[in-house]
């Protein structure tokens, strides 16, 4: 099997059952999208969904944020991982909206990165979600499963990765390869005893140590 008929088989599988896979973080609006990607970080969006809800009632949008300070954003998200530098990436992103684009979430990936707290992976991510661009944000899930089912080869890095998979990947399937990608890996594609058994693309994947 070529590397290509490898992304159009996997590819074709998650397009006909899985068309419209969405995030699992919970939001209601573009900012909230971005603060939740924020505290994802290293932290389970099981996690992230327990915390927002207090913390969006406070802070519902970014000026909101920026009138607080980050003591009170932490004691808000002080149950996520690293909350000391996320509160502090929190309330310096929602300074920074509202100083620089008025209060409003930019449009591409360059724009995003200059916020306080968003490197390219959050940034790819909120304009994959928000926008439908073809931006694919490669976290721990999508670099794992990618180099293990085959479809990244040998890359050592995130960036690699991606500069990989979008070169494979039809642009108008980029935005949902990413919650397929994530998606797999976190309950099928596991790190440490994937569930071979139950994967139905199974037949597709390189992975030379399958387990049944």
């Amino acid at each position: 099997m070529t590397r290509s008929e490898r992304f159009k088989n996997i590819l074709d599988y998650f397009l006909k059952h899985q068309p419209n896979p969405m995030s699992e973080l919970d939001y209601g609006s573009p900012f909230q999208l971005l603060v939740a990607v924020i505290l994802s970080a290293q932290c389970t969006d099981k996690r992230v969904n327990k915390i927002t809800p207090a913390l969006f009632e406070r802070f519902p949008n970014a000026l909101a944020m920026s009138k607080g300070s980050v003591d009170e954003i932490f004691e808000y998200i002080k149950s996520c991982s690293y909350p000391n530098n996320k509160a502090k990436h929190l309330y310096g992103m929602a300074c920074a909206l509202v100083e620089h684009f008025n209060g409003e979430i930019p449009q591409s990936v360059d724009e995003l990165q200059t916020l306080p707290g968003v490197g390219r992976k959050t940034a790819n991510v909120v304009t994959s979600v928000l926008f439908d661009a073809p931006s694919l944000a490669v976290d721990t899930h999508v670099f794992r499963v990618a180099a293990r089912i085959g479809l990244s080869v040998h890359a050592k890095t995130p960036l690699e990765t991606e500069r990989q998979l979008i070169k494979y990947i039809p642009s108008e399937l980029i935005p949902r390869a990413h919650h397929w990608l994530i998606l797999h890996g976190r309950y099928v594609c596991i790190a440490r005893k994937p569930k071979c058994g139950e994967c139905a693309i199974r037949e597709f994947c390189a992975y030379e140590n399958k387990l049944v």
